[in-house]
């Protein structure tokens, strides 16, 4: 059966209710949380650490997906893993030696996750397509919530389903960026697994209910 998995981005949550929002998304239909780490380099924002990480797994009662948005990354995953970081993806981009830090991060217990920023080409992950546990499409680009969804997101959803089938990997494809009711069925439709969306849950009048359509 197709995964149909939705993992609210928790950048996009009351930070000053965040343990009422991380209840919120416990008892909703939510798969997983999302947790979105900027550093100000290799994305033009700052974000969270390890404080609101502590938060997170203190009150998460499901999946904790982390997504590192920074530089040297390998310098930080064992820290996050022993926050309570179910998965951790990395960038293709922010990584000189990948194949590294995804065995680093899978000999800590975690999954790892590949992240693919809109510019850069599917071809690149051949060579790890059959040792990552999941691939990441930023459908905008990194650094800011509520930014327009980029339309070639599409093609590539397709061509990263595509090389996963013909290499029998095993990874599942997430999209984060711009998700939203409009755009949610056509991603899984693509062959998305895992939809991020953050504005889109947290600033409707009904989050709960929007996870609930969003996997419709």
């Amino acid at each position: 059966m197709k995964n149909k998995l939705i993992a609210p981005s928790l950048l996009s949550a009351d930070f000053g209710n965040l343990q009422r929002d991380i209840e919120m998304l416990n008892e909703s239909q939510a798969d997983w949380l999302h947790v979105d780490v900027m550093d100000g380099r290799f994305v033009p924002n700052i974000s969270f650490g390890f404080p609101v990480m502590k938060t997170v797994q203190e009150h998460a009662k499901k999946f904790v997906d982390v997504h590192l948005m920074i530089v040297e990354p390998e310098k930080y995953v064992d820290e996050f893993i022993n926050m309570g970081a179910d998965l951790v993806s990395v960038h293709l981009e922010a990584c000189t030696h990948l194949h590294r830090v995804i065995n680093q991060i899978q000999d800590k217990g975690a999954k790892a996750g590949v992240v693919l920023n809109p510019a850069t080409p599917v071809i690149l992950l051949e060579d790890i397509i059959k040792e990552v546990d999941l691939v990441l499409i930023m459908s905008v680009n990194p650094g800011f919530g509520g930014q327009k969804f980029i339309e070639n997101t599409y093609k590539k959803v397709k061509e990263t389903k595509d090389m996963i089938l013909d290499n029998n990997s095993t990874a599942l494809i997430q999209v984060d960026g711009g998700v939203n009711l409009d755009n949610a069925s056509k991603l899984f439709g693509a062959g998305a697994d895992v939809l991020v969306a953050g504005n889109a849950v947290f600033a409707s009048e009904n989050p709960a209910k929007t996870i609930e359509l969003l996997k419709l």
